[in-house]
């Protein structure tokens, strides 16, 4: 007489197997009804036993939980107790279009990020429809991204731009990738992205024309020509500027300087982006220009409680600068001009991060609380123009 378990699990064929003869794995197709909803067709689990009598023990245990959780759409709690792996897809499960990976990546990511985020990823897929289309991720190939990075240069782009773009795209897939567990390689992962002479090196802004401007700045004394002095002598990002408000002004102190951190309408890039940088040189006079100015923001005209317009400002400022410098200098070239400058007074290299809020990198530097002003304004001095 058969028993109980036994008719269970034979009734039941496909709930037993044995892989290359070595251990019994309980495999089981979803119902049907939860199939779209989970996202999956069939669990696959290790019972970890070469012993039938052990395995249909499992088995029945297994069965009786998958019921009940099923019932209350608790499948992951399951998967999670007893380790177990989802069949992963066939290539005719790979449907998911690249507008939808988008849909994913911006819900996952981009919450908190801001609208440049979003509006970046949108662009850059946009670009990649007019080329290609929308096709599923699983129709995607390499020579399609190829086809793409050769319009992208067609068009006259940098290698830089193309590898953001690349980037941007690559992250995007590969997330849709992960979440659905596609059996797939990213098709922007190994397309090779040539150099171009624009790639191999940035301007700096030589010392005697960042001289000039500080004295047209002072001279002109508007809103605009304080924001290029006050990052001339600190080197910030343009928009570590524009988002700072009078708190973060600090005049009133043995060592003036500036408080750089995250605010609800600008980010920082990174975490060592937060910082206290002395004010020195025409920053100085700057920040004292600022402090006279009504209002909560140190520049009210691209900043709000609500956003920061670093595009505004960047072709604002640029516009203004481009007959002053020579050819391919903008705005943020006062920052590598400012780490050129700590350079040729042998400034050491990780006191250059700590000023401008470079990540450093080695395990060391991550220990302690870093340098403090004194030290920072030392240095700065030494290059004040």
């Amino acid at each position: 007489m058969v028993s109980m378990v036994d008719q269970m699990v034979d009734q039941n064929g496909t709930y037993l197997t044995r892989r290359r003869g070595v251990h019994y794995y309980y495999t089981r197709r979803i119902p049907k009804e939860l199939q779209k909803r989970l996202g999956k067709k069939r669990i696959v689990v290790s019972l970890k036993t070469k012993s039938r009598r052990k395995a249909i023990a499992s088995a029945i245990v297994l069965s009786e939980k998958l019921e009940s959780f099923w019932n209350g759409m608790k499948l992951e709690v399951i998967i999670s107790q007893h380790s177990m792996t989802l069949e992963r897809p066939t290539s005719g499960e790979t449907s998911i279009s690249l507008s939808e990976a988008l849909d994913l990546y911006l819900r996952l990511k981009g919450n908190g990020k801001g609208e440049a985020f979003e509006r970046t990823a949108r662009r850059n897929i946009e670009q990649f429809y007019a080329v290609v289309g929308d096709p599923s991720i699983g129709e995607l190939t390499s020579a399609d991204a190829a086809s793409f990075r050769d319009h992208l240069i067609e068009r006259g782009l940098a290698s830089s731009s193309v590898k953001r773009c690349f980037a941007s795209i690559r992250s995007i897939v590969s997330l849709a990738i992960q979440e659905h567990g596609l059996p797939i390689t990213n098709p922007f992962a190994k397309v090779f992205i040539p150099a171009d002479d624009r790639s191999k090196s940035r301007p700096t802004m030589p010392v005697k024309t960042i001289k000039i401007l500080q004295a047209e700045c002072e001279a002109t004394n508007d809103p605009n020509r304080h924001l290029l002095a006050l990052i001339s002598d600190t080197g910030l990002r343009l928009s570590e500027a524009l988002g700072l408000i009078k708190e973060d002004i600090v005049l009133d102190t043995e060592i003036p300087h500036l408080i750089i951190q995250e605010h609800p309408w600008r980010k920082l890039k990174t975490a060592s982006s937060e910082r206290l940088v002395p004010l020195i040189g025409k920053s100085y006079w700057a920040a004292g220009q600022i402090m006279q100015i009504e209002g909560q923001f140190a520049f009210s005209n691209y900043t709000s409680a609500s956003k920061c317009n670093a595009n505004s400002a960047s072709a604002a400022l640029n516009k203004w600068l481009k007959p002053r410098v020579p050819d391919g200098c903008v705005v943020h070239s006062f920052r590598h001009a400012l780490r050129d400058r700590l350079r040729a007074v042998e400034c050491p290299s990780d006191i250059s991060d700590a000023i401008g809020g470079w990540s450093t990198s080695g395990i060391g530097h991550s220990y302690g609380d870093g340098y403090d002003l004194v030290v920072k304004q030392k240095w700065l001095q030494k290059i004040v123009i």
